[in-house]
């Protein structure tokens, strides 16, 4: 049965693999079962009813995506939209979440209209061959960076915006951790070269063992005040009836005091954001895995696409905010996945995971730092297929692997990258090979920078950390909207 739904043999893989791989994509995402709520109940949200929200989101979302179009992509309320949502739709401009929750309910059902039209397809086809791998280096370099981060090896520095962590001065937290993400990655580096199945799950796994050690020796020490919490799991169960504290709330939401105008703007916010957040995850998890046809066309992108909309609205409805194909996805198809099999691993994972919460949110960044570290690695090879003798062709997908990790972003990576590629293009002489769509995305990127998104200090908008000793800053995958 398993055979004829996701058409194993035909893509060379077992059920072994896309088991150990949707685990694998899994346990990368876990993090979001701790931030999430944390993050949304900024706004106001009840916690308990939001991770319940991101639980079952997660898993309509990826059982969708296993189901539509057969692809081991998992989805999950996306952080920087969730900062978004939280800190200036709810904050600066002082909007009720359940405005907010409505604005992306809007935005999943422009999305599916889109998808149905084959609008979303035709703007992924109309990108440049180049300046596709060109996103799939990029987000290897964006994720290896998050990894770094979320080891806690490279930390913020007021001078150089980043730099090496002090293994000594805080030698019992980030110290510590940053020496077992070290030894994590060592380990799945080795485990991998020497062809051992499930190589990045084992890391994983070991990496959180070993913490739980070095937890009993007292090398680390707990600091909740800091970020820093206990490794051990907890038991515990959910509380089911919270989820009625969102389920819903966004069809009750009061419209009497907001701007037509100012309603618009955040539907749009959120829609250009997820859609090449979701665009620029498909192109490079799709092109390391092999997907992309002899056009660098992704089949199936129309279904893969309806998932990603539908999980969307479903999330809104259910209580969180945007939820979107994650990046992630990579880590489990380094490890082998190439079905759908393996999204529905993932997507049983988060659902179980209403039930065994404390559990995965012990998982620690410093064990999953090693698997996004060495993933982008994966990712970043893909570079060696760019052809660097044609300028024209070369620069545009530099800039957009710039751009993703430096601005911690892949839709403005996919920015930089179609801008610098029409203006190029068109000034060398070679306008004809660009097709009318880019020059659409180009202007309309132009555009968003202009009018639509501009930056705002953190510590603005940050109402719970100075976001400089924040330890989730790096988890939360924000980008800051004015």
């Amino acid at each position: 049965m398993l055979e004829k739904m996701f058409k194993l043999k035909e893509n060379n893989t077992t059920v072994k693999t896309e088991v150990l791989a949707g685990i694998t994509t899994f346990m990368t995402m876990a993090y979001i079962l701790a931030v999430n709520p944390s993050m949304l109940a900024a706004a106001g949200m009840d916690k308990t009813a939001v991770l319940m929200a991101t639980c079952i989101a997660s898993f309509i979302g990826t059982l969708a995506m296993a189901m539509l179009a057969n692809y081991p992509f998992a989805l999950a309320p996306g952080m920087g939209l969730n900062a978004y949502f939280a800190y200036t739709v709810c904050g600066a401009m002082g909007y009720d979440w359940k405005i907010a929750l409505m604005a992306v309910f809007a935005e999943g059902l422009i999305f599916i209209v889109l998808s149905l039209t084959n609008v979303r397809e035709a703007i992924f086809n109309a990108i440049p061959t180049t300046l596709k791998k060109g996103v799939s280096v990029g987000i290897g370099f964006f994720i290896a960076f998050l990894g770094l981060q979320d080891g806690h090896i490279v930390v913020n520095n007021d001078s150089t915006l980043v730099t090496i962590v002090d293994f000594t001065g805080d030698f019992h937290t980030l110290g510590i951790g940053a020496i077992l993400a070290l030894i994590g990655l060592f380990i799945i580096s080795i485990l991998y070269i020497r062809g051992v199945k499930g190589a990045i799950l084992i890391g994983i796994a070991a990496t959180w063992i070993l913490g739980m050690i070095a937890q009993a020796a007292g090398l680390y020490i707990p600091d909740a005040e800091a970020g820093f919490y206990s490794l051990y799991p907890v038991w515990g169960l959910t509380d089911f009836t919270s989820l009625g504290e969102t389920f819903g709330q966004c069809f009750k939401a009061d419209f009497s005091t907001v701007r037509v105008f100012d309603f618009v703007v955040i539907i749009l916010s959120f829609l250009f954001v997820d859609m090449f957040d979701t665009l620029g995850t498909l192109i490079g998890v799709a092109n390391k895995a092999q997907m992309l046809d002899k056009n660098d066309k992704l089949p199936r992108i129309k279904q893969a696409l309806l998932a990603d909309a539908i999980a969307t609205s479903a999330g809104a409805v259910l209580g969180t905010s945007t939820t979107t194909t994650f990046v992630e996805s990579s880590s489990g198809v380094a490890e082998g996945a190439r079905t759908g099999l393996a999204s529905v691993v993932t997507g049983f994972l988060f659902l179980l995971a209403i039930f065994f919460s404390p559990i995965f949110c012990a998982i620690p960044g410093f064990a999953t730092a090693p698997a996004l570290i060495f993933v982008g690695f994966l990712m970043v090879t893909t570079v060696i297929s760019i052809d660097f003798t044609d300028m024209t062709e070369a620069i545009p997908a530099y800039l957009c692997m710039l751009a993703m990790p430096l601005m911690y972003s892949i839709s403005e990576g996919i920015a930089i990258g179609v801008i610098s590629y029409v203006v190029i293009n068109v000034i060398c002489g070679k306008a004809k090979k660009i097709t009318p769509l880019m020059y659409v995305l180009a202007v309309l990127f132009v555009c968003k920078y202009i009018f639509l998104i501009k930056e705002r200090e953190p510590d603005e908008i940050c109402s719970i950390y100075d976001l400089r000793d924040c330890v989730y800053f790096h988890k939360c995958r924000v980008f800051y909207h004015r």
